[in-house]
């Protein structure tokens, strides 16, 4: 822990020495490690690997994809190619620029496709993450980095999955996890960048209104660890869309490499 503490410090240095290091979004050293497969299909395979990386505080805002879009104008609503967006893509925006009314600037942004998510990655140095690296974070409370074994814990997810989807999104910069990461859960689903590749029964989801989030019965088959039924949802979810769809409450944010000091100062967590 101590290492990677002093890591941290010579990241932040690095990044506060950068010009206009300000309006930079922060990105989190998260060091390598393990996760075990929750899917039974995977669990022939070993737990996966994980190599150091750097993880988004906070998902991508409302004022962050008013931005990309204005600099972008072929993502803007009714620019954009159906084949990279379906007719829910930025739909209640007031303009090809203009969010929502009463959208705040730090809400998350919803209503964005795979594509669009990782082309605005991409104008971060980044993409999107990996499932077992979006996992992998996600297991972290706010003092363990695997919390999940912890029944109390996994109710609270299931507490807010269960909340009314019509509820106006927080802003995002709530409490930080074990990480120093935020918001990954209790605030929206989010696109990783393998979703089409979990394996999970599509008998008892709805590909027609992902949204509605029919996840349950035969989809739990192939998952080796059924207790954690917030993980069943998360691959219903991800694993019911195609590329070109966008929901009200999936977002994104963004991962990318360590910058060159830092990975060696990185060990891999027990």
């Amino acid at each position: 822990m101590r290492r990677l503490a002093c890591a941290v410090l010579l990241w932040a240095a690095a990044v506060a020495a950068t010009p206009c290091a300000a309006q930079s979004p922060v990105y989190i050293p998260i060091p390598g490690g393990t996760l075990s497969s929750v899917l039974a299909r995977n669990a022939d395979i070993g737990p996966s690997r994980i190599a150091a990386f750097e993880m988004r505080e906070t998902p991508v805002t409302v004022s962050d994809w008013r931005r990309f879009v204005t600099g972008h104008p072929e993502w803007q609503r009714g620019r954009v190619a159906r084949a990279f967006a379906d007719e829910g893509y930025l739909r209640d925006w007031r303009t090809e620029v203009d969010p929502p009314p009463g959208a705040r600037a730090l809400q998350p942004i919803t209503s964005v496709s795979w594509f669009a998510a990782q082309a605005y990655c991409e104008t971060e140095g980044a993409r999107l993450p990996t499932w077992p690296e979006w996992e992998y974070v996600a297991a972290a409370d706010a003092g363990r980095r695997d919390a999940r074994a912890d029944p109390a814990w996994r109710s609270r997810i299931l507490a807010w999955y269960g909340r009314p989807a019509t509820q106006a999104l927080p802003d995002v910069g709530g409490e930080p996890n074990a990480y120093r990461v935020r918001d990954l859960h209790g605030l929206v689903w989010e696109w990783v960048d393998d979703f089409n590749a979990l394996l999970i029964n599509p008998d008892s989801r709805s590909a027609e209104d992902p949204d509605k989030l029919q996840f349950c019965g035969a989809g739990a088959i192939d998952l080796q660890d059924r207790e954690n039924y917030a993980v069943l949802m998360r691959v219903a979810l991800l694993s019911s869309l195609d590329a070109a769809q966008s929901t009200s409450s999936l977002g994104l944010r963004c991962v990318r490499p360590l910058p060159h000091l830092l990975p060696h100062l990185l060990k891999e967590t027990p």
